[in-house]
């Protein structure tokens, strides 16, 4: 498939190989992360011959994405669950506040999507017979107290609802502290029965003052109920840990040789590492075969830095004595991996993990399902033409940096290494009127590329969050006029800024530009980068839009332009 400039170029795992072994790698081999960029904190489920997988949104919209496979390794988007303004209201939430943690599960003909709005609401449910929606409105679950919960469906017709909630009497013995808690639920009525249990305490080994237990799910295999859930936090320590029962409710005994998948004992400086898994979900395919899917960050230095946030890994599952084990082969999670034992699908048009380049020319009557928002749009302040294939934000007084929903369009960051760039018409009126390109971490780290006026005088300008202006450029009346194209360029801890007048005659405005400011290490939280087009008049009244005639993205990441032996590490 070939696209760009309504071509899509996919390169990927065996771009260096030998036409031959690259038609035998390609049925053999698939490419880690299954799914790059942020899109972290994976569930997964199985009905039938389908696989459904989901991804926290935190406050961006629409909310909670759905992906579709047959081999679970190709994945197509077929839909965002939270997608109308009254299932998901994240207005006035910091942008690593809102969804947490999905969790996605299959029971007679109906699938159910279980989350926490996070300082807005709480756990709630919603339901739908066809994934790809629409979904029902939330049913909150006012008993249910933390986070990160899963649903279980027993043999025996009961259901159960496990999270991440308090120390026992809300009394920690230490900072971490967390429960892993049971609660019945009868999901006919979508409520929950009874008072929840406490299932874990701590985490596997509560002498040793466990943190952060959490992301549960439970699964039965044989004669064993088996309760899997991350510990250690989402950064480096993090590890998955399993614990079973002869029965649903306990009493668990955790595996004496946890944790079943971690990175945290690796050195920093290993190559292309790939560190804090964890977060887990485990599915069995038709055939038998075990597989888990899990998030984990591919820093780019010795001190963890990362901008592209929580990615999706794909791992095979190996039982051993009783117990799953996730990567059990090796030491270090690997890149690439012998595929299932499936019937191989077929590519998305929007690709999703390996090299490419990507144009979205804005042709299509509604945005594509990829495109995210920051927080719940409740008037419609963009619109798309046809037949010009033109994307137009209406010029707002929402600003990046606020906690509302501002003229901003965006997609992830899916690569180390890469560009994003896109042609805009927009004729600024004032000085507080400002619209272009962004790439953003969060309220306090992103940069703005775009143009403005300065003292009266059309200007391309950079600017920090805090609106310190990094770099500036004055135009000429005539090129004041033209169509403006952006530019941003990334490769690690290094971002660059450019623009053009002319078609590809990019003018440097600033280079070497820290990009470690838009790390999560840096920056906290728990999203990634998202590049995408923006428009604000700074708090002032405007009338004036902004049109922008397509978006190109590229990512070259040297990992995948190696050979498969190097691939192996």
């Amino acid at each position: 498939m070939i696209r760009f400039s309504n071509i899509l170029i996919r390169t990927g795992l065996a771009i260096a190989l030998t036409l031959t072994s690259l038609a035998t790698q390609a049925q053999e081999k698939f490419l880690n992360p299954i799914l790059a960029g942020f899109y972290p904190d994976p569930s997964i489920c199985r009905a039938g011959d389908d696989f459904y997988l989901v991804h926290s949104t935190f406050s961006y919209y629409p909310g909670v994405p759905i992906f579709h496979s047959k081999d679970l390794v190709n994945w197509k988007q077929i839909g965002n669950i939270l997608d109308r303004p009254e299932q998901l209201d994240v207005e006035g939430l910091g942008v690593s506040r809102g969804i947490f943690a999905p969790a996605i599960e299959y029971h007679d003909g109906v699938f159910y999507m279980i989350t926490t709005l996070v300082d807005k609401g709480g756990n709630f449910v919603v339901t739908a017979t066809n994934p790809a929606g629409p979904w029902s409105d939330p049913v909150w679950l006012r008993d249910v107290h933390g986070i990160d919960p899963s649903l279980f469906f027993d043999k025996d017709g009961k259901a159960y609802i496990l999270y991440n909630s308090d120390a026992p009497d809300n009394k920690p013995l230490y900072d971490g502290h967390r429960t892993i808690r049971q609660l019945e639920f009868d999901y006919k009525n979508l409520k929950t029965v009874g008072q929840p249990s406490i299932l874990v305490n701590g985490g596997v080994d509560i002498s040793k003052k466990p943190v952060w237990i959490e992301g549960p799910h439970i699964y039965n295999v044989g004669n064993y109920y088996y309760l899997m859930a991350a510990e250690g936090g989402t950064s480096v320590n993090h590890s998955e840990v399993i614990l079973r029962s002869e029965k649903a409710t306990g009493p668990y005994v955790p595996y004496e040789k946890n944790p079943i998948l971690t990175q945290r004992h690796l050195p920093n400086d290993r190559p292309n590492p790939v560190s804090a898994t964890g977060h887990a979900d485990l599915v069995q395919t038709k055939n038998g075969e075990w597989w888990a899917v899990f998030l984990a960050t591919r820093p780019y230095d010795t001190e963890d830095h990362y901008n592209i946030g929580r990615e999706t890994f794909l791992a095979p599952v190996t039982w051993k004595d009783g117990w799953p084990i996730i990567n059990a082969e090796h030491e270090l999670v690997q890149y690439s991996y012998t595929r299932p034992n499936l019937p191989e699908a077929k590519l998305s048009d929007f690709p999703l993990n390996g090299n490419f380049r990507y144009r979205e020319d804005f042709n299509d009557s509604k945005l594509p399902l990829h495109w995210l928002m920051l927080r719940t749009p409740r008037t419609d302040w963009y619109s798309l033409s046809q037949p010009s294939g033109k994307l137009t934000l209406e010029v707002r007084t929402e600003e990046l940096s606020g906690k509302g929903n501002p003229s901003y369009i965006a997609r992830r960051q899916q690569h180390i290494t890469g560009s994003a760039s896109t042609k805009m018409d927009f004729q600024p009126a004032s000085d507080n009127e400002f619209a272009g390109i962004a790439a953003f971490q969060g309220e306090k780290h992103h940069y703005l590329l775009g143009k403005t006026m300065t003292k009266g005088k059309q200007t391309v300008q950079l600017r920090k969050a805090d609106g310190s202006v990094l770099a500036e450029k004055q135009l000429s009346k005539k090129e004041g006029k033209l169509p403006l194209q952006l530019k941003i360029d990334f490769d690690g801890a290094r971002y660059a800024f450019s623009y053009a007048t002319k078609e590809g005659d990019w003018k440097l405005l600033q280079g070497d530009v820290d990009g470690r400011y838009l790390s999560t290490r840096v920056s906290g939280g728990f999203v990634g980068v998202t590049l995408g087009i923006f428009a604000t008049s700074q708090g002032k009244p405007s009338s004036s839009k902004a049109s922008f005639d397509w978006f190109d993205y590229e990512g070259n990441d040297a990992i995948y332009n190696s050979t498969s032996t190097s691939l192996k590490q």
